[in-house]
C-alpha cells in the first residue's frame, strides 16, 4: 500500500505571504494527496521536527538561520526552501543542491516604482530589513528604475547595533531620517510590515501620509494593510500559485521523478492601492487637481469635457499640461486608474465580472476584458484565478 507523504511546513502563518504559499500547498495536497503535515509553531521560531520519529518524507522551509539550515540538511530529505540567499545559492553551498521557492523580487520593486512614478515625484526613498535577501534585491530593483527616471534614491541605513534594530528604539531613528528627506516622497518598503512600521514612524515623525510621504509596501496582506494607519498601498504577490508550484516540485522530488534541485518563482501581480499613495506631486497645481478628479470619479461615466470644466479650463490646454506634467494622456490615466480599481476587485473580492466592470468604470465585461488583457495578457477571470492559484 502507498504510503501518503509526511511533509513538514517551515514557513511563516503571520503573515500574508505565508499564509498564502500555505494554501497553495493545502490545495496541492487537497487534489494529490492525501498528505500529512508538521506545521511550525509561532511565526520564525522554527523548530525541526524529530524526522526519523515523525516518519518525515519532505520538507519546504524557510531557512531562518545556520542552526535551522544544518538541522535541515541533515534529515537529508527532499527540500524546497524559500528565498535562499546569493551565497547558499554558490556551488561549493551544501544548500545548493535544494530547490527553491522565490519572490520575483524585481518585478515587484518596479511595479511599485512604476506605482509611484505615476504620481509625479520627485523624491524617492526605500526602506529595508538587514539580512533579508528578498530585501535586497527588491531594493536594487527599486533603486534601478527610479534612477532610469532619472531620479535618485534615499536608501533608510539599518541600524549596525543590535539593540537599535529593536522597534521600540529604530522608532526614534526612522523617525529622525524620515525627516531629513525631501518632501514630498515616494517611498517603498520591502513587505508590509516594514510599511507599517514606516507609517508609524511618519506619525511620530509628524508627517502627513500621503502628501507627505506615501509609502507602498509588498505582498498585499490583506488584513495588515487594511488596519494599517492610513491603510496601506501593496504589491500583490501570487503566493498561492508558488506555494501550489513548490509542492508539485516537492511531489517530483519526493517520487524521485525529479533528481536535479530546481528554481521556481512566485509572481509579482500589481499594485493594489489604497489611502497610503491616493495622492500626486505634481507642481502645476490644475494637473494635480485634474488627477484627484479623476481618481473620484472614475468609477462613474467620466469625460474628458467633465474634467475640463471642473477645472475651468479648455480642453486642449488641460489636455497639454496634463501630458506635459505626467507624460500620459488624459485618456490613459482614467484607463490606468479604472485598472488599478478592478485588479483590486479581483484580487480581493468574489464579485461577479458585470459588477467589477460596472464598479471600476469600464461599464461592461466585454470592454473591460478587452482593456485588462491588453495591459495584463489575461483575461480578467484568468487573472482572478492564477492569483488564486487555481
Amino acid at each position: 500500500m502507498r504510503t501518503s507523504p509526511r511533509v513538514a511546513l517551515l514557513i511563516e502563518t503571520a503573515r500574508g505571504y505565508g499564509r498564502g504559499v500555505l494554501r497553495g500547498v493545502v490545495r496541492y495536497a487537497r487534489m494529490h494527496g492525501p498528505w500529512a503535515f508538521y506545521v511550525t509553531p509561532g511565526d520564525f521560531k522554527q523548530v525541526v521536527p524529530k524526522i526519523k520519529q515523525w516518519g518525515g518524507t519532505g520538507i519546504i522551509a524557510r531557512i531562518e538561520t545556520p542552526e535551522i539550515g544544518r538541522a535541515l540538511l541533515a534529515t537529508r530529505l527532499p527540500i524546497v526552501a524559500l528565498d535562499l540567499s546569493n551565497a547558499q545559492l554558490t556551488p561549493d553551498s551544501p544548500f545548493s543542491r535544494c530547490s527553491e521557492l522565490s519572490s520575483d523580487s524585481r518585478h515587484a520593486a518596479e511595479l511599485a516604482a512604476e506605482h509611484l512614478l505615476d504620481r509625479g515625484f520627485r523624491h524617492y526613498a526605500f526602506v529595508g530589513i538587514a539580512g533579508r535577501i528578498w530585501s535586497q534585491r527588491r531594493e536594487q530593483s527599486f533603486c534601478e528604475r527610479i534612477r532610469r527616471a532619472a531620479f535618485e534614491v534615499h536608501v533608510y541605513p539599518a541600524p549596525r547595533r543590535k539593540t537599535d534594530r529593536q522597534w521600540a528604539r529604530e522608532q526614534t531613528i526612522l523617525e529622525d531620517w524620515l525627516r531629513g528627506l525631501p518632501k514630498p516622497v515616494g517611498l517603498m518598503a520591502c513587505n508590509d510590515d516594514r510599511g507599517r512600521e514606516v507609517l508609524e514612524a511618519c506619525r511620530g515623525a509628524g508627517l502627513r501620509v500621503p502628501e507627505e510621504a506615501a509609502v507602498v509596501g509588498v505582498d498585499n496582506d490583506e488584513l495588515l494593510c487594511e488596519l494599517a494607519d492610513p491603510p496601506l498601498s501593496s504589491v500583490a504577490l501570487n503566493a498561492e500559485r508558488g506555494g501550489f508550484d513548490a509542492a508539485a516540485l516537492l511531489a517530483g522530488l519526493m517520487s524521485h521523478r525529479i533528481r536535479k534541485p530546481r528554481r521556481i518563482m512566485t509572481a509579482a501581480l500589481d499594485v493594489v492601492a489604497r489611502r497610503s499613495t491616493d495622492v500626486t506631486a505634481i507642481e502645476d497645481s490644475e494637473v494635480a487637481n485634474a488627477v484627484r478628479f479623476i481618481y473620484e470619479n472614475a468609477g462613474g461615466p467620466l469625460r474628458i469635457d467633465d474634467i475640463a470644466d471642473e477645472m475651468a479650463i479648455s480642453r486642449r490646454s488641460l489636455e497639454i499640461r496634463f501630458e506635459r506634467a505626467l507624460g500620459r494622456t488624459l485618456h490613459e490615466d482614467i484607463r490606468r486608474v479604472r485598472l488599478e480599481r478592478a485588479i483590486r476587485l479581483l484580487l480581493e473580492t468574489d464579485l461577479s465580472m458585470t459588477t467589477v466592470a460596472e464598479t471600476s468604470g469600464f461599464n461592461t465585461p466585454s470592454y473591460l476584458a478587452q482593456v485588462f488583457k491588453r495591459h495584463t495578457g489575461m483575461t480578467p477571470a484568468q487573472y482572478r484565478r492564477q492569483s488564486r492559484g487555481e
